[in-house]
């Protein structure tokens, strides 16, 4: 049986389990507003000695970067392996929640979670890399058909049952984690990250800023600059964000602005699905060393990464070390 048709075949399965449990519990379970399509066909443990599947570095390709799409529920909280991505995507999804894109490239940590499902946007965004391998729980059965055609290597529990486990940390469905060493051999290297971001000096200018909060309808991101650690400490509705016992500190926090606009999709509760456009330009505010730079955006490709440049044109270096980017919808 071909990948698609597996995953497919398992989609309408999750499908089906999720009619039979009623709202009230899947609220209590997922979170308000979550598309209730929990992974399907993965082991209660990573099975030793599963093979892993080729890969595009394993294949002669260009090296490849791991994006993870990560749960943001409080019931999904604390994240494992969060701290060693290079950028953490946050964007908003049903019911004014948020969720996490967490991309890996220098470095990969022994788990990754807890794994949630993808998103429309999430193709767009991921088109700035070269055939990225993207895990994942699962999506809606009609976002398939898209996933199976965008230029990057899809691997949910589906395709890659091995690299995935059950937690016994959380329940269900917010207990899924992956094994990053079961999809890559190694970690790609800086290369991969097409972004388009410069690291370097700070630029010129800007304003003090001790702290910066960006909210969402039901969610709300605080970053507090923090001299001894000469980062950013993340704060997560009113808690500070942990991973594996220590507190969340990007070097950088990038607030760009851009148009968030209703989806074709809706999940099974009816909450139509966010689209976060992340191709175009418009406003942003870069947050490094402490100070806060009013800058612009600009991606005039989905292949292209993003600049971001001052208002006379000179390129905006990050601090060197984790990289946050907040899709906030445009004012």
């Amino acid at each position: 049986m071909g990948r698609r048709a597996r995953t497919r075949r398992a989609a309408r399965t999750a499908a089906l389990l999720a009619a039979t449990v009623t709202a009230s519990l899947v609220a209590g379970c997922t979170g308000a507003g979550d598309d209730g399509r929990g992974p399907t066909k993965e082991p209660r443990h990573s099975p030793q000695g599963s093979p892993r599947e080729p890969v595009p570095s394993e294949r002669g390709e260009h090296p490849a970067v791991l994006a993870v799409k990560l749960d943001n529920a409080r019931a999904a909280r604390p994240h494992t392996g969060l701290d060693a991505a290079d950028v953490v995507y946050v964007e908003q999804v049903e019911g004014g929640l948020s969720r996490l894109m967490a991309v890996y490239a220098t470095r990969l940590p022994q788990t990754v979670g807890p794994v949630r499902s993808a998103r429309e946007s999430d193709l767009e965004l991921l088109r700035q890399f070269d055939r990225p391998v993207l895990a994942f729980s699962g999506a809606q059965s009609r976002l398939l058909p898209l996933i199976d055609k965008a230029p990057l290597e899809a691997k949910s529990p589906a395709d890659a049952s091995g690299a995935y486990f059950r937690g016994t940390d959380k329940p269900s469905p917010h207990n899924l984690y992956l094994r990053p060493d079961r999809l890559l051999p190694s970690a790609p290297g800086a290369k991969a990250l097409t972004t388009g971001f410069r690291y370097g000096a700070a630029p010129a200018g800007g304003t003090a800023e001790t702290s910066r909060t960006v909210r969402y309808p039901a969610a709300r991101f605080t970053f507090t600059w923090s001299d001894a650690r000469d980062r950013w400490l993340v704060t997560m509705d009113g808690r500070p964000a942990v991973t594996d016992g220590n507190r969340l500190a990007p070097a950088t926090v990038v607030v760009q602005y851009v148009t968030v606009r209703a989806s074709e999709f809706r999940d099974f509760l009816g909450n139509n699905t966010p689209y976060t456009e992340t191709v175009g330009s418009g406003r942003a505010t870069v947050l490094r060393d402490g100070r806060a730079h009013d800058v612009t955006w600009e991606r005039e490709r989905a292949q292209d990464g993003t600049a971001f440049t001052t208002d006379d044109g000179t390129p905006v270096n990050f601090a060197r070390g984790q990289v946050w980017v907040v899709y906030a919808k445009a004012p």
